[in-house]
């Protein structure tokens, strides 16, 4: 059996401190809060979900586990940096001062950002 056409994707973000992480995706990134189910604070990720999960003992893994695609990404760098976000800077990437990344056929841009867990975040225009 196949997914039905009506399924939505559902996102999981793992925490050691639901608080801290809800405040960061509410406040810094400014997600939509819908609930806290008793299981996971669930936010709107533009019609699925994302559930910021609590799991004592979680460490982040070294890639991205979500990501957003954006129409600036300048600008929506910026803004994160603004409100005091640090872009990754991987050493022999070749991102620029921002922590942009240009694919080699120019068409791509990518950075990448953690939340206060650690887990990795990106961004990619193109």
């Amino acid at each position: 059996m196949a997914l039905p056409a009506s399924a939505t994707a559902v996102a999981f973000v793992l925490t050691r401190d639901r608080a801290v992480s809800e405040a960061f995706y509410r406040d810094t990134l400014g997600l939509t809060f819908k609930a806290d189910d008793g299981f996971a604070g669930v936010f709107d990720l533009n019609g699925s979900e994302l559930r910021i999960t609590h799991i004592p003992d979680h460490t982040a893994a070294p890639h991205p586990v979500l990501g957003w695609n954006v129409p600036d990404i300048a600008a929506t760098v910026a803004d994160l940096t603004a409100k005091k976000v640090d872009m990754i800077i991987y050493a022999g990437m070749g991102q620029d001062e921002t922590g942009v990344w240009t694919s080699p056929d120019g068409k791509a841009r990518v950075a990448f950002f953690a939340d206060p867990d650690g887990n990795v975040l990106s961004l990619t225009q193109g």
